[in-house]
């Protein structure tokens, strides 16, 4: 009889992290900042010396959700940091590809983001309302990468993301850095939000 194949991966906290069935306890914010300062948006293909990471969009989309909603709980300030942390070990594919991959990807992308949600006192599945207005935050992003650093004409991306009100863009910028700042910006992040919860 076959073995079956590994569903798990080590991460460098030392954690094993059960990819089929993830429980909270495995989730370290360390795993999850470093994971994501690596993963490339794009697939990679951005101007600059550095990829743009999910790390720096995630801190992107928060900031543009706290101006979004500026009354915002903390907790769903959180919840956009972390709209995306699952990428930290399932990759960030873009949208084609996650068509093309089918339902089975939303389902594992779901699983992961219950765990870490319970894991940083999130409610499992975060609520419809507050999910809308998270990614209205991302899709600004989108455009914002997609016009800055991803090669895209503006008419372009205001067919696939949508034009965002300029005031809502006014002073935030695309940051391409090394790894290890994201990193820690993420981290750092992380935690200010964490000690206001």
């Amino acid at each position: 009889m076959a073995k079956p194949p590994r569903a798990w991966q080590r991460m460098l906290s030392g954690r094993r992290l059960d990819l089929l069935d993830p429980t909270p306890v495995d989730i370290e914010i360390e795993d999850i900042a470093h994971g994501l300062a690596f993963v490339a948006r794009w697939n990679g293909q951005t101007q600059g010396d550095y990829a743009y990471s999910v790390a720096e969009h995630s801190l992107l989309v928060e900031a543009l959700y706290r101006r979004l909603c500026p009354d915002a709980p903390v907790k769903w300030q959180l919840a956009a940091l972390l709209h995306d942390a699952p990428e930290y070990v399932i990759g960030d594919m873009i949208s084609p590809v996650k068509a093309a991959v089918g339902p089975d990807y939303g389902a594992l992308d779901d699983r992961l983001s219950a765990a870490i949600h319970i894991r940083f006192g999130l409610p499992a599945a975060i609520p419809k309302t507050v999910k809308r207005q998270i990614k209205r935050a991302d899709r600004i992003s989108a455009w914002m990468e997609a016009t800055r650093i991803a090669g895209f004409a503006e008419a372009e991306a205001d067919r696939f993301f949508g034009r965002p009100d300029a005031a809502l863009i006014d002073g935030f910028d695309i940051r391409l850095r090394a790894p290890v700042e994201v990193r820690a910006d993420f981290t750092a992040r992380h935690a200010e939000l964490m000690a206001r919860l």
